[in-house]
């Protein structure tokens, strides 16, 4: 039987049932579906109990009060013990929406992806969007992948949707460096061989899981079609993190707990060799080259930065690129007439490593974006991580006027 063990973290979603409801009706064969759900909810929320799933012999529901949940990869790695030998599985958010025949479609590519000569393909992405105020006239239609971002300071990697290049013209999957925690669909052992680590909080948990994923022996594809939406913003909702005064910290020791586990910043390389560190099948150095990014050291190949498809060429020199997004609130820049800001980056010893200024123009066009914060994006070349950074601002009416400093970890 081609059965799937669908996997869903849900923390104080109302769009869960109806999630559950469209993989349901727009499954070929529904009852071939388990549900492992890991539902986070407030006594007060009056959404989304699933009462008639309580006695489906098919849903595993596990209830947590909202004031006890540990984050979102506990809350995943809680769902994934309740696997019991299905053929596939399937981890999605609970925010989703579905196309009709979804079901098989997945198992054909996946299972055509195996006779190519992959023993283990997982198909994970980025999958294209939906509105719930606009369904489904709001549906993207074409397929995304996931591309470099940068490593942020914190050492987590971050990624960019991007459409498919030529995707109407392919008949398979394309090639990934990266997971997504809100679509992965691939044989049900994945479930027991690469668990989420209860002690990540959020960020880090996809690069950790992508590297490990590949290190298990398995091949990671992004679908060359859309058989699956997700809703990215979740305005108006709560999120965890709104309801847990110490997320921040927990997030933080993720964030260690991942660098430890990459060896990065000259960090003793920890946890890589225990129940949620890598596999046996490949190494680290091998997913490295693969997908172009070193980790030790935070870098880069060009190849990767082109968006181009691994496995990467060997002997591509590797790119110490630091980008980072500096935040300012408005209450800081009420101004009238800008004219520059020095911006700069400086190291541990106060010393200046690259100074990059702001000019008018593009000050103005920050300044009269709709972004409640001011973005202000820099990128530069570097073999180690800032310290802070200093935004002076400058009018053409008084001078040096506000100089604005942050630390960046």
């Amino acid at each position: 039987m081609n059965s799937i063990f669908i996997q869903i973290a849900s923390y104080r979603d109302p769009e869960l049932e109806n999630t559950i409801e469209s993989a349901l009706n727009n499954a070929k064969y529904p009852k071939n579906l388990k549900f492992g759900i890991c539902r986070q909810y407030h006594p007060k929320d009056d959404f989304c109990k699933l009462k008639k799933y309580r006695k489906n012999k098919n849903f595993r529901i596990i209830d947590v009060p909202y004031n006890e949940t540990k984050g979102t990869c506990w809350a995943r790695n809680k769902v994934q013990q309740k696997y019991k030998g299905e053929k596939y599985t399937l981890q999605i958010d609970s925010h989703m929406r579905f196309k009709k025949n979804w079901d098989i479609e997945l198992i054909e590519m996946l299972e055509n992806l195996i006779k190519l000569g992959f023993p283990k393909p997982l198909l994970t992405s980025y999958v294209s969007s939906f509105d719930p105020k606009n369904d489904p006239e709001g549906r993207v239609q074409e397929p995304w992948e996931m591309t470099f971002d940068r490593f942020i300071p914190e050492g987590a990697v971050f990624f960019l949707p991007r459409t498919i290049p030529n995707w109407r013209e392919l008949d398979t999957p394309v090639p990934a460096r990266f997971y997504s925690a809100h679509f992965a669909f691939t044989l049900g052992e994945f479930s027991k061989e690469v668990q989420h680590n209860p002690d990540y909080y959020f960020h880090g948990e996809e690069i950790s899981i992508a590297v490990r994923a590949f290190t298990h022996g398995y091949d990671l594809f992004h679908p060359h079609k859309v058989l699956i939406w997700h809703e990215y913003t979740r305005k108006g909702r709560v999120k965890q993190w709104d309801d847990d005064k110490k997320w921040i910290d927990k997030n933080n020791k993720s964030h260690l707990t991942n660098r430890h586990l990459f060896g990065m910043d000259g960090l003793e390389q920890k946890g890589h060799d225990g129940d949620y560190g890598f596999g046996k099948v490949r190494t680290l150095e091998d997913y490295e080259n693969y997908s172009g990014l070193r980790f030790k050291d935070r870098a880069v190949q060009q190849y990767t930065l082109d968006n181009k498809y691994p496995h990467n060429p060997k002997d591509e020199p590797f790119l110490n690129i630091f980008k980072h997004c500096i935040d300012l609130s408005r209450e800081d820049l009420k101004e009238k007439d800008y004219d520059f800001w020095a911006v700069a980056f400086h190291d541990e010893n106060d010393n200046t490593m690259v100074r990059i200024d702001a000019t008018e123009n593009e000050i103005n066009r920050l300044l009269n974006s709709s972004d409640s914060y001011i973005k202000l994006w820099r990128q530069f070349n570097t073999d180690k991580i800032p310290k802070y950074w200093v935004v002076w601002t400058h009018t053409k009416s008084n001078g040096w006027g506000k100089r604005i400093k942050r630390n960046i970890i």
